[in-house]
């Protein structure tokens, strides 16, 4: 073990060959009978928060020519990551004032609004060229896109689009992890219906989960972000991804404890019988949510069918595992325990926090060890 990885309370391994794995996994499922669907990858948040700077060149490598992030800020920091010849859309478009920025950043603005569309548009009179840009509708989920009332006003104004390079059409469906929801055809209805009425470009409807949906959903475009990094885009399914994280912490110290003692603030959890608890040294600081007090586990690798229970309050910096069913198995300090993991998913690990594995990857702190394999 290197001096960082013995410094470090945590290790969050990140595997880049199963990303890859994921990307082709998602490009032949849109391909399939031949269709010409391109898929993208959504990297904002920092690659869901595993690092967008190591995680971008190997989708790229992988095939991948477009890419998404939500702000200009991440979109320029991760311009000379990758080609520049591959466009990186800015999903939230361009902060007042700052299209021309957008622009020599070499980024391609996603216009969700009137404003940005002439925002775009003046720089465009400026420059005295079309320049490229994605546009973005609102099918149904009030949240980011052109609404159907200002479409239809503007394909009524025969130089609505003037300026503008249309590059990209798209939206976003709402329930596309509920397979059987309603919302996902009349999405798909109002979504051929409005981009008709918009300049002729690329259509994109598609994430994640919608890839799952089916073909219909495809158009041109595909643009997986959490299916990517192995977050399990079918629910209630098994995961169709490879696994692509491991979080591990280390003991700090075990030590047996009596019924009826108390553990870890508020005295959340009491004995029951003479217990083994091991301590780590990770808790909410690092990202692993408070929410999992008395609800989560642990598993030593070496014994992984042995659920762990998380014992008392997760401390900003520690928290108490019941190892007690181990029986005389050695845990000596320095033992690692997975916290996710082969044996316990990054799924099961979420739902023992109250929330989904998108906010459980993303909110994983920069106090761990990060490994890269």
């Amino acid at each position: 073990m290197d001096v960082a990885a013995q410094w470090a309370g945590g290790a969050l391994t990140i595997d880049l060959s199963a990303i890859a794995a994921n990307y082709r996994h998602l490009t032949e499922i849109v391909t399939r009978g031949g269709a010409k669907t391109v898929c993208g990858a959504a990297i904002k948040a920092d690659a869901y928060g595993l690092g967008a700077a190591r995680v971008a060149p190997v989708l790229e490598e992988a095939g991948c020519r477009r890419f998404f992030v939500a702000h200009l800020s991440e979109g320029a920091a991760l311009r000379n990551t990758i080609s520049r010849a591959v466009p990186i859309f800015v999903l939230h478009g361009p902060p007042p004032g700052t299209s021309e920025d957008l622009l020599e950043a070499g980024l391609t603005p996603v216009l969700n609004s009137p404003e940005q569309l002439e925002e775009w548009r003046v720089l465009a009179r400026k420059r005295g060229k079309a320049l490229p840009a994605a546009i973005q509708l609102d099918s149904g989920m009030a949240r980011f896109g052109l609404t159907a009332d200002t479409i239809a006003t503007l394909a009524e104004t025969p130089d609505s689009y003037t300026g503008i390079d249309p590059v990209l059409v798209m939206s976003h469906l709402a329930c596309a992890d509920t397979p059987e929801h309603p919302a996902n055809t009349a999405q798909l209805d109002a979504f051929r219906h409005l981009s008709a009425l918009l300049p002729a470009a690329p259509r994109s409807l598609s994430a994640s989960s919608g890839i799952f949906l089916g073909p219909d959903w495809h158009f041109d475009l595909a643009r997986p972000g959490a299916a990517l990094y192995g977050i399990n885009p079918t629910p209630g399914q098994p995961n169709p991804m490879t696994p692509v994280v491991r979080l591990q912490a280390r003991v700090i110290q075990t030590r047996i404890i009596p019924e009826g003692q108390s553990v870890g603030y508020g005295a959340l959890f009491v004995a029951r019988r003479p217990t083994r608890v091991a301590l780590l040294g990770i808790g909410y600081g690092d990202g692993f949510h408070r929410s999992t007090s008395n609800r989560g586990c642990a598993v030593l690798p070496s014994h992984p069918d042995i659920r762990l229970p998380i014992i008392g309050r997760v401390s900003m910096d520690s928290l108490a595992i019941d190892i007690t069913d181990l029986g005389d198995i050695p845990v000596p300090p320095g033992t690692p325990l997975d916290l996710i993991g082969p044996h316990n998913t990054l799924e099961e690990a979420a739902d023992a926090a109250g929330t989904i594995g998108y906010e459980l990857l993303t909110d994983l702190g920069g106090r761990y060890h990060r490994s890269y394999v």
